[in-house]
């Protein structure tokens, strides 16, 4: 497949426009895509072997977070960025594949779940282009969302990827990123199979957990927090790292208010998705 050449996947090609290859990128060799739905290949220079020999059993969902998209796919390309991802997803749902799933792409960046923290070596990372919350934040087109789903859905197949294990970004890296941030469908995703959800409980008023508490009922919150993946260390204080956990939990699974309190409606939520993990999720979680 040519570097920028367009497989039919059903969408307008008359809406579609080249994408923009990277300059040294153009006589580099090429790849068959891992995914039957990938329309382009653009191969990035930034990539290794997973350690140990790691297969991947997570996604990784990022935004790009940049004002277009020529400056995304340079920056997920070109030699001396030190970032890629396997896949980009543009808005118009055109699948871009930059880096072969066998390689570890470079787009968690320092990270941990369940215990894991070499996120690249055991994840396959999925940028979607939007400008996230520096440019504006817009919305996330529905043709670009069905684009994700089946993207993921395939991979998901190929590599026994559990449905917990489709994260977001701010997940694995709740200290550093808010990506794909709040207005991500993720209610979508998990209707068409792909990514852990429970119904959000509703908000309402009531006693709270929130920066500067000193008490039990943190610690277990803490320690909830942990046993569901995130990097939670549980001392009984609710202090900034504690917040930033509890912001980028309800950033993915409860997106109608994002404060970093643990209200109510998160402390619930919480507890419905822990409710609902497998149980050998559980177990994994809790080492």
């Amino acid at each position: 497949m040519p570097l920028g050449s367009f497989a039919s996947n059903g969408f307008d090609s008359k809406r579609q426009r080249a994408l923009p290859v990277p300059r040294v990128n153009a006589d580099m060799k090429t790849f068959t895509p891992d995914s039957s739905i990938a329309s382009d290949v653009i191969p990035s220079m930034n990539y290794g072997e997973r350690n140990k020999g790691r297969l991947p059993d997570m996604i990784v969902l990022h935004y790009t977070g940049m004002p277009d998209v020529e400056g995304a796919i340079a920056q997920l390309c070109t030699a001396g960025t030190d970032v890629s991802a396997h896949y980009i997803v543009l808005e118009d749902g055109r699948i871009v594949q930059c880096v072969p799933e066998a390689k570890r792409a470079w787009h968690a960046g320092a990270a941990s779940w369940a215990g894991e923290e070499d996120i690249n070596s055991c994840s396959i990372g999925v940028e979607i282009v939007n400008r996230g919350h520096d440019w504006g934040y817009p919305e996330f087109p529905l043709r670009q969302i069905a684009a994700v789903i089946a993207l993921c859905r395939g991979i998901m197949l190929r590599r026994k990827v559990p449905s917990h294990r489709v994260l977001a970004h701010s997940d694995v890296a709740p200290s550093r990123k808010k990506d794909p941030g709040e207005k991500f469908p993720w209610h979508s995703l998990a209707n068409s199979g792909v990514g852990h959800w429970v119904q959000p409980a509703p908000i309402v008023r009531g006693e709270t957990l929130k920066l500067g508490t000193i008490s039990d009922d943190v610690a277990d919150l803490q320690t909830a927090l942990a046993r569901y993946g995130y990097g939670a260390p549980a001392n009984g204080k609710y202090d900034a790292t504690t917040m930033e956990v509890v912001t980028a939990f309800q950033r993915h699974f409860r997106p109608a208010r994002v404060d970093g309190v643990a209200d109510h409606s998160t402390l619930t939520t919480l507890q419905s998705l822990l409710a609902s993990l497998p149980d050998e999720a559980m177990a994994v979680a809790a080492k």
